[in-house]
C-alpha cells in the first residue's frame, strides 16, 4: 500500500512564511504528478500548485511569486514554500501524487494565517 503523509503546517502572521512538506511511502515503482491542494472553510477543495514528473510546475494566479513546489525523486518527497501568507491562504493543505498510476491523496495538514 502506498501512502503521502504532509507535514508543517501550523499557524502564522500575515506576511510570514511556512514550509510544507509531503512524503510518499511504500512499494514505489513510479512516481508521477506531485500537486498540493487546498480547501477553506466552506469552500471547495482547489489546486494550488503542482509539478511534474519532468519538473515543469503549475501554479494558481493567486499564489504565484508568493509560494514554491518543489520535488525530490530521490526521496519520494514534494514541498512546498509558502512566503507573503495572507489571511486567504488559510486551509487544509493536502498533498497528492500519482503513485504507480493510482491518484493518492494525504489526510492535510492545517495553515492558518492571522490579520
Amino acid at each position: 500500500q502506498v501512502t503521502v503523509a504532509e507535514s508543517g503546517g501550523g499557524l502564522v502572521q500575515a506576511g510570514g512564511s511556512l514550509s510544507l512538506s509531503c512524503k510518499a511511502t511504500g512499494i514505489i515503482f513510479i512516481i508521477g504528478r506531485m500537486a498540493w491542494y487546498r480547501q477553506a472553510p466552506g469552500k471547495q477543495r482547489e489546486l494550488v500548485a503542482e509539478v511534474g514528473s519532468d519538473g515543469t510546475t503549475i501554479y494558481i494566479d493567486s499564489v504565484k511569486g508568493r509560494f514554491t513546489i518543489s520535488r525530490e525523486n530521490a526521496n519520494n518527497m514534494v514541498y512546498l514554500r509558502m512566503d507573503s501568507l495572507e489571511p486567504e491562504d488559510t486551509g487544509v493543505y493536502y498533498c497528492n501524487a500519482e503513485l504507480n498510476g493510482d491518484e493518492i491523496w494525504g489526510f492535510g495538514t492545517q495553515v492558518t494565517v492571522s490579520s
